[in-house]
């Protein structure tokens, strides 16, 4: 029986057809390999990453606490270090700006004499974000899909909001609600351009859309403004989460002609207290976040549920 042979160009085209993105580095950290996937992942294709290392602002991986792991705790180059196969949960850097989260694992690379002579990288999406072009298609259908951002549109989230309040008092859910706004946007719009803003803004919406667990809502509320709904949180857990999208979106970047723009946001938010109207949580939450605007900007305010609120908006 004949032997069976695999060339290398075979090798890529096992490699291409697989879910995963990966990648291959050498010994000095340039990438020499990035299948389809990794593309389609990432948004950049692959001839505008070999030979760069993905530090050059492209991958630029953090963690979840926003800290960057290409000086310290790259799981590569610890690979190539060592040669242990390591697992963990990661922060890419998205062609178009926002972060994406990530299961990487990474494994050295042995030549036949045993030597270490490069390290590669699997990365996959987790399951939920793969269902997010089909639940955009439906909800575009139905009218509620902000189109620039393409997150839920204002309809979209006071549909929502109506139902969870409703869910909280038949059943006794908690849940809560985190406004973000994009600081100094009209600067960044003056300075860059509205064809930048617009990009600034989807970025912005795909990085929380991304952040979020699958049981919870974002939609643009208006301009610059989003407003996230949490299920099944605490007061703490309320303030980790929202303290997480601040660090993301800080932690984002936009890759432009002219510069490379980041921006950060202001969060507030709130528990919905029983039987409480959505109108009136969510101008508590809207007025936690003005809290934040006034203590500085890019930082998190949380307001209990029997704060008291200055107005409550009506409902339309």
């Amino acid at each position: 029986m004949e032997r069976l042979q695999i060339s290398g160009n075979s090798y890529k085209s096992v490699l291409d057809c697989l879910y995963d993105g990966v990648y291959v580095l050498d010994r000095e950290r340039k990438i020499v390999y990035w299948n389809k996937s990794a593309e389609r992942l990432t948004g950049y294709r692959s001839e505008e990453v070999l030979g760069h290392c993905c530090s050059d602002s492209i991958l630029v991986h953090v963690d979840h606490g926003g800290n960057s792991l290409c000086q310290n705790g790259c799981p590569m180059a610890v690979a190539l270090d060592d040669g242990i196969p390591r697992e963990m949960e990661v922060y890419l850097h998205h062609k178009h700006g926002h972060r994406v989260p990530v299961l990487v694992r990474t494994t050295a690379l042995f030549d036949e004499s045993n030597r270490i002579v490069g390290a590669a990288q699997i990365f996959s999406d987790n399951s939920r974000y793969r269902h997010i072009a089909e639940e955009n298609h439906r909800l575009r259908d139905l009218a509620l899909i902000d189109e620039l951002t393409q997150v839920g549109n204002r309809r979209f989230g006071e549909t929502r909001l109506r139902e969870m309040a409703a869910d909280a008092r038949r059943y006794g859910w908690t849940f809560g609600v985190i406004f973000v706004d994009v600081d100094l946007f009209k600067e960044c719009n003056d300075r860059f351009g509205h064809d930048v803003g617009d990009l600034v803004l989807r970025m912005v919406a795909q990085t929380l859309r991304n952040s979020l667990r699958s049981s919870d809502f974002v939609c643009r509320w208006g301009g610059e403004e989003f407003l996230c709904m949490i299920r099944n949180v605490g007061g703490a857990e309320l303030t980790a989460i929202a303290e997480k999208f601040r660090i993301l979106v800080q932690e984002s970047m936009l890759h432009t002609e002219a510069a490379t723009v980041r921006v950060t946001v202001s969060v507030g938010g709130t528990l919905a207290g029983d039987s409480e109207s959505w109108p009136r949580f969510v101008a508590r939450a809207d007025q936690a976040m003005y809290e934040s605007k006034r203590s500085g900007r890019n930082c998190v305010t949380i307001l209990p549920p029997e704060a008291t609120i200055s107005a409550e908006p009506s409902a339309g």
